[in-house]
């Protein structure tokens, strides 16, 4: 299984937070997922943190490598893939993760169910 953790669903796993369904956790542990955050998430986390908007690790991303997940970089093709979605979802965080979603074959982890919208794939947490 391929999946793209959304940005809860990364910290809930790191945070070992029951809000994280069993279904999604043994996606998450399988030893054949590869497991991907992208930089928006990163991004996300970095920027609400430093506004005290959210408690996140300070060492995210040795976090992220401690979990053997796969660091997935924003393209130009995902941009613009972002910014050409019909308008389910105005997050932009979001709207990239869908992108990168369908682009990389990826399965979205997430409990937002406007990603549905999008026909990617979806495995709600």
């Amino acid at each position: 299984m391929r999946l793209l953790l959304d940005t809860h669903v990364l910290l809930w796993w790191l945070a070992d937070d029951p809000s994280l369904g069993e279904e999604a956790r043994a996606g998450i542990s399988a030893p054949d997922s590869a497991v991907y955050v992208s930089a928006a998430t990163v991004w996300e986390i970095s920027i609400k943190r430093s506004l005290g908007k959210l408690d996140a690790p300070t060492d995210l991303l040795r976090q992220i490598e401690l979990s053997r997940f796969e660091p997935l970089s924003m393209t130009t093709t995902h941009a613009y893939t972002a910014g050409a979605l019909p308008r389910h979802h105005d997050d932009p965080f979001d709207r990239m993760l869908v992108a990168q979603a369908m682009a990389e074959g990826l399965t979205l982890l997430t409990r937002d169910p406007r990603m549905g919208l999008y026909g990617v794939g979806v495995l709600a947490v």
